[in-house]
């Protein structure tokens, strides 16, 4: 994620909100989104984001996510996280970290690559770019 976060930094808080929650998306994909995986997540977002977002803030961000998530569904929150990246480059970087999200234990499962795609088109970004995404990101 290092070449990412220097991408990162120059977001606005509503847009590095949007960020976290893809990645939590994302690591919520395969429906086991365990203590041991949240501190990992919340870990690797700080690390990502510099800092930035207090280790509390980021914890109350998840919980907003799972709870809106819960409460619309992924393609609504999907739709939620393009309005607030409103630009194709935030729009890629969201995809990238969603894709390094699956990726970090090594596998990427049925349910992630589902999630991937699905926010590839949320996200209007092209499918064999998704794919050369998933390639290059995905090892």
């Amino acid at each position: 994620m290092s070449g990412i976060s220097s991408d990162v930094r120059a977001l606005g808080d509503a847009k590095v909100e949007a960020l976290v929650e893809v990645m939590f998306l994302a690591a919520s994909a395969d429906g086991d989104f365990s203590d041991i995986e949240r501190e990992h997540f919340l870990k690797s977002v700080e690390s990502l984001t510099d800092g930035r977002i207090a280790h509390v803030r980021l914890d109350a961000l998840v919980k907003e996510a799972n709870e809106a998530l819960e409460r619309e569904g992924r393609e609504a929150r999907l739709a939620s996280v393009k309005a607030r990246l409103p630009d194709a480059g935030a729009r890629r970087v969201a995809l990238s970290l969603a894709i390094q999200v699956t990726a970090a234990d090594g596998i990427i499962r049925t349910s992630e690559r589902e999630l991937i795609l699905e926010a590839a088109e949320a996200l209007e970004i092209d499918r064999d770019e998704a794919a050369d995404l998933v390639n290059k990101l995905g090892r």
